[in-house]
């Protein structure tokens, strides 16, 4: 992947849909360890850590296959289909989830026994 601004499953000019996994935050109890954001449609979902792994249900739901971080400090990139990680644009700000959220998050719904339930 480059940051060539012009590959198909990327549109640096959509926005974040918000600050959390859509799907985690539709429930009283989701959660979720990192955030991933759809470089396509700006989707936000957790990662492959997390519980629910939203992030690669977008991907095969939708078949948008490039993914960006959405933790602070970090800008890569990772596309499902070529299974690679890299750089790609900037994208629309903002550019990760507020730094005071932490991980994992939203710390009131995240059990106390978080560590035995992610995948690693």
């Amino acid at each position: 992947m480059s940051d060539n601004k012009d590959i198909p499953a990327i549109d640096p000019s959509v926005p974040p849909s918000g600050t959390g996994c859509v799907e985690c935050l539709a429930t009283p109890d989701g959660w979720w360890v990192h955030l991933r954001r759809c470089a396509a449609c700006g989707h936000i979902g957790c990662c492959d850590s997390s519980p629910s792994q939203h992030a690669t249900a977008h991907f095969k739901k939708t078949g948008h296959p490039v993914m960006a971080s959405f933790e602070p400090g970090e800008d890569w990139f990772y596309d499902f289909t070529t299974q690679e990680g890299g750089d790609g644009p900037e994208l629309a700000p903002p550019t990760s989830h507020p730094e005071d959220q932490g991980a994992p998050a939203p710390a009131d719904r995240v059990p106390d026994n978080w560590m035995s339930l992610i995948h690693r």
